[in-house]
């Protein structure tokens, strides 16, 4: 495999300054940009980030000043609260604690900190936002989604004689026509809107499931900026009378997917000047992330994802895509980490938990998720005001109590029921049904329990987390009560592998993927059911590609891993855009699901999975302020990226050297420091040219106490 030269993010490294303590990225209960929306919290949280500087560096201390007005701070008279010096390492939900904020005004503030030798540093920038015309308690706070306008990239002429507008990706919006002031008399337009089109250059008229096209005609009389109407689609845009679809602003009116526009009329000559798409985004920080690797399939794929995230986030929440527009749990959770792996505003991620904690959907693993949703948003952000709001409907609804057995504490849900009652939870395992690997349903099912084995442990974190000490040692009991069951009842030993459920004969790629993403496993079998795994290839849909890469990388099958999501195969994500999509699909193909569309975010289980396990950069503690970097490579020869983090960026690069060794760089943002796990080879261990006497586990050197700044660990002789 060719090795990658010198790359963006080492350039980076080499020009990070040896700078001062001082905040930055200040946000006000999670929303770095407060000024897109009213804060109606009485009791808002603040928090700040830091670049990196030098090694070690922590806060020591910090102080707060909020007013009505930058002219308090010049006085050095605040009017509504300063804190004055507070002795602490906080920097991520520091709580209000001043006069009564007054409603629908501009509020300021501003924060200082001192490091780790005591040295007070200067003040942060002034940040601004706008309190509600009402306050009370805490509500998740949500931006307006913004428009974008986006030039042709190219107009061809297809074979129909015709004009074709490429507008270079696929996006949610409308089109814009902008006749020259040249244009006398006006006339008519005939405009073929679509995602997909032919060899030809012919926008494909029968694209077939839910992929968008649609004919547009009308007339234009006079020069000036000319909105080209869209149908409205009874699925998923009508008046908002019928149908659970999320509506957008009325102000935005009908938007739908697209990326070629095909004339056949217009009574002036299309160019790049006189057409645009209006895109419809959440405001999102595109710059905050990046990657490269050895393997430009694997770049490509990255790039793939993380556009989807960015273009779905159209209806300001997560939804499945374009076919129904609905939140669903699973669907949300996969696109939260991988929102997670482009930048660090949490506020979408957070409103779509809450919002399907008021709307749940129908599958039993949906509802569970919601527990994954609210797990993962405490500890990419560290703040537990959410945790607090929705604990006891997490505990009491989402962790599906009543369906408990006495005798084992597993799960008796009856086996799937994919129609009827919407209150009712029913299994699914995955979707759409073909590609369940021929899951064979029992009352007591192997997926279900594993996602509830993994809701115990994550319960009793937040009972902890929350303060709630009894129902974290009763949930810690269950967990491991319901642990041992499951082996118990799911493992076949012979077979080495987990089945279907209890009774059942059939061994689903399902019921062992899940058993080993979520740590069911124990050491002696891991081995047995990675084997058995990569057996059965990519037997599942794009949703059940997250758990299955999942739990390949926990076994330490990371080539066999990374191989998956790069195989030029059909059931994959290079096929995705040799179909010309420039989003995930729904499904691999039309062949598997003949209504997919073109635009489900639920694919991108490659984007959160290269940050969190071939970068390796995945929390230790809520907040990160104990970070892991576990890089697996495969057969990579290098990698190096940026993963976002609510403490700031951490820049993480991996190459592996001559004679059998790695070079990896990491920096860490302030008040943060490392475990960091590299293959144990052969040779000596040096960190930033010392040689540490590193310790082995697993097969891995693992460093630990390494602290913040920027670091070079290398292995070999």
């Amino acid at each position: 495999m060719k090795q990658v030269s010198v790359l963006t993010v080492w350039a980076v490294f080499a020009a990070l300054p040896l700078c001062a303590l001082t905040p930055r990225d200040l946000a006000v209960d999670l929303a770095v940009k407060p000024g897109l929306v009213p804060v109606a919290n009485e009791c808002p949280h603040f928090s700040w980030r830091f670049d990196v500087g030098r090694s070690g560096e922590r806060q020591t201390a910090y102080q707060i000043q909020v007013a009505t007005s930058t002219a308090s701070f010049r006085r050095g008279k605040p009017d509504l609260w300063d804190s004055g010096r507070v002795v602490s390492a906080e920097s991520l939900s520091v709580p209000y604690a001043g006069a009564s904020l007054p409603a629908e005004r501009s509020i300021c503030w501003r924060v200082r900190v001192w490091d780790k030798s005591g040295t007070e540093g200067p003040w942060s920038e002034t940040l601004s936002f706008t309190t509600a015309g009402r306050l009370g308690a805490y509500e998740p706070l949500r931006y307006k989604s913004a428009l974008r306008h986006v030039a042709p990239v190219r107009i061809f002429t297809n074979t129909l004689g015709n004009a074709v507008v490429d507008f270079g990706k696929d996006a949610w919006g409308w089109i814009e026509l902008l006749p020259p002031m040249s244009m006398k008399d006006g006339g008519d337009f005939s405009l073929r809107v679509g995602e997909r089109i032919g060899a030809d250059g012919v926008v494909d008229r029968k694209p077939g499931g839910t992929v968008r096209y649609v004919k547009v005609n009308g007339a234009l009389t006079t020069p000036g900026i000319y909105r080209v109407p869209f149908p409205a689609d009874k699925r998923n845009t009508n008046d908002g009378k019928d149908g659970p679809a999320i509506r957008l602003p009325k102000e935005f009116g009908v938007v739908m997917p697209f990326r070629y526009v095909e004339v056949s009329a217009c009574p002036y000559r299309v160019t790049r000047n006189t057409i645009r798409m209006i895109a419809v985004n959440y405001p999102m920080d595109m710059k905050a992330s990046a990657f490269v690797s050895s393997d430009p399939a694997l770049d490509k794929i990255y790039n793939l994802c993380k556009y989807t995230i960015w273009a779905t986030s159209f209806a300001g929440v997560y939804i499945d895509g374009d076919r129904e527009r609905i939140p669903y749990e699973a669907d949300a959770y996969i696109n939260q980490l991988s929102h997670y792996a482009i930048e660090s505003d949490y506020t979408l991620a957070r409103y779509s938990h809450e919002y399907l904690m008021k709307h749940p959907t129908w599958p039993t693993e949906w509802r569970q998720h919601s527990i994954f949703m609210a797990w993962a948003d405490w500890m990419w952000t560290g703040d537990r005001q959410s945790l607090a709001r929705c604990y006891e409907s997490l505990k009491n609804d989402k962790l599906l109590a009543s369906f408990v057995r006495e005798k084992d504490g597993l799960l008796e849900t009856k086996g799937a029921q994919e129609l009827g009652n919407r209150s009712t939870p029913r299994d699914i395992v995955d979707w759409p049904p073909v590609e369940r690997d021929g899951f064979e349903f029992r009352t007591v099912n192997t997926v279900v329990n594993a996602f509830y084995c993994r809701n115990l442990r994550q319960m009793a974190e937040i009972a902890e987390a929350l303060g709630k000490r009894e129902d974290a040692l009763t949930f810690h009991v269950k967990a491991d009560q319901a642990a041992k069951a499951f082996h118990a009842a799911f493992y076949d030993r012979e077979r080495g592998c987990y089945l279907d459920g209890e009774g059942a004969s059939h061994a689903s790629l399902h019921a062992n993927a899940v058993a080993l993403a979520f740590g069911l496993v124990p050491e002696a079998d891991i081995d047995r059911v990675a084997d058995f795994l990569e057996s059965r290839g990519m037997a599942c849909s794009v949703y059940m590609a997250q758990y299955l890469l999942e739990g390949l990388f926990n076994a330490g099958r990371d080539e066999s891993a990374i191989n998956l999501i790069t195989r030029p195969d059909k059931r994959g994500w290079l096929h995705m855009l040799d179909l010309g999509s420039t989003m995930t699909l729904e499904a691999w193909d039309a062949q598997y699901k003949p209504n997919l569309d073109w635009n489900h975010a639920w694919g991108t289980a490659p984007l959160n999975v290269i940050a969190r396990y071939i970068l390796g950069v995945r929390p230790l503690v809520a907040g990160f302020g104990k970070v892991l970097i576990r890089p697996q490579l495969g057969a990579l020869e290098a990698v190096e990226g940026i993963v976002p983090t609510v403490r700031g960026g951490i820049r993480v690069g991996v190459r592996r050297v001559p004679r059998g060794g790695y070079r990896l760089v990491v920096s860490l943002p302030a008040n943060t420091e490392a475990v960091v796990e590299i293959p144990a080879l052969k040779g000596r261990v040096t960190l930033d040219g010392s040689t540490v006497d590193a310790k082995v586990k697993d097969g891995r050197f693992v460093l630990t106490g390494v602290p913040s700044g920027k670091h070079e660990i290398r292995i070999g002789k």
